[in-house]
């Protein structure tokens, strides 16, 4: 298929390939910012090569980086692949169908979390992933995909959660695995259990964030998330995080071209930004934050970092608000101030993270609704609109 260039037959591949239903989405043109359309298509898959395999995805949950693709921000995902067309979706689960040669690690019948990692580096850190950057690989929205032997993790059976919850694990739980594992390793080279017994913990931003928010609670930290939406808030207050409404605090995220020309909606900031610096000193005794989970970026950059604590921690493993901030070196030298940046995980992590998740009960509320493979583009539209919950899940297949 289109999305498959590279054929496998000379390396000992069957010289079938397969057919099969998908949602793709087309490049646009070079200066094109209109919205890529998901539209459903028969795609061809190339026969399977040593190491893969041919799978079923059952469950997927819908994720960030696909709203980004459809929105072509901040690139054309099918243009930066040099590919017309590609199959989104990387957080999922599927069952295997068949194995190609030399596959050991799996069987037919298994069922699979997917690991998304689409190109490590040597050591295993994903630089690519799976159904979005990385070039040739087909994501969730397809009947039929495939995948390579080490993109899977067998679930152990009857582990005590449902394929939807392993399906929204699989990225972002990973994601806040690999992410809190440095930044709480960070903190406590510079702050021992004696210097800080029960650090304060905030963050703002998505599922991530919350799946963070949670394993911090689970380490003995106080966890607060900031939100502004009422069904993610209910979703906090189930997790028994502590909940801030970002909606007492108009305009308190920035945007700076309408900060430098709007004097009103400059006072209006400025005063929401005072009155929650108040609060936060407040709830934390004067202390500040000392680990800062941040997934929104320039809007909230600077108030973060006004509101992190001396050896504080600043973490994130988003932009979801954009790549590019700014801050003076000379402080936080002074300040001691660490910034965490991680992109997914490596696999011993995911195993860790699912190990950890079956022993204790880390584990995602997936929202009660699970889209079919039909109503993929409705759910698609609602993520756009800001309408979903942070665990919206489909189904492609039955199980």
């Amino acid at each position: 298929m289109e999305i498959m260039t590279r054929s496998l037959a000379a390396a000992g591949a069957s010289s079938r390939g397969y057919e099969t239903d998908a949602w793709v989405i087309y490049a646009g043109g070079p200066r094109d910012t209109s919205h890529a359309e998901l539209v459903r298509e028969r795609i061809e898959i190339d026969p399977l090569g040593p190491g893969e395999v041919l799978v079923e995805p059952l469950y997927g949950c819908w994720e960030g980086n696909m709203g980004h693709a459809i929105e072509r921000s901040p690139v054309d995902i099918c243009r930066m692949r040099r590919e017309k067309r590609v199959v989104l979706g990387n957080a999922g689960v599927v069952r295997v169908v068949e194995l190609g040669p030399e596959v050991k690690g799996v069987a037919p019948g298994d069922v699979a979390m997917l690991f998304a990692s689409g190109e490590q580096d040597r050591v295993g850190y994903m630089k690519k992933a799976l159904g979005f950057d990385a070039a040739g690989q087909a994501g969730m929205l397809a009947k039929r995909t495939k995948l390579r032997e080490d993109q899977l993790i067998v679930l152990p059976p009857n582990n005590g959660f449902s394929l939807p919850q392993w399906a929204a694990f699989s990225v972002r739980y990973v994601t806040a695995w690999s992410n809190w594992e440095l930044a709480y390793g960070v903190f406590r080279l510079q702050m021992t259990a004696e210097d800080c017994p029960r650090p304060y913990v905030w963050g703002w931003g998505g599922g991530t964030t919350l799946a963070e928010l949670d394993l911090a609670q689970r380490f003995g930290c106080d966890a607060v998330m900031i939100s502004g939406t009422d069904v993610n808030i209910d979703l906090i207050k189930k997790c028994g995080i502590e909940m801030i409404d970002r909606r007492e605090y108009p305009n308190l995220l920035l945007d700076q071209e309408r900060f430098d020309a709007d004097a009103t909606y400059r006072e209006s900031h400025n005063r929401s930004k005072r009155e929650f610096v108040q609060r936060v000193t407040e709830r934390t005794n004067g202390e500040l934050v000392h680990i800062f989970l941040d997934y929104l970026g320039p809007p909230v950059y600077q108030l973060t970092l006004r509101l992190l604590a001396r050896q504080g921690v600043i973490a994130t493993a988003g932009w979801k608000e954009g790549r590019d901030v700014s801050h003076s070196r000379s402080q936080e030298c002074i300040m001691r101030h660490q910034h965490i940046y991680t992109h997914y995980a490596r696999r011993s992590q995911a195993e860790a993270a699912i190990s950890y998740a079956i022993k204790t009960g880390w584990m995602p509320q997936v929202d009660e609704r699970v889209y079919s493979f039909d109503e993929i583009p409705e759910l698609g539209q609602r993520y756009l609109q800001g309408d979903t919950h942070y665990f919206s899940c489909y189904s492609i297949n039955p199980t």
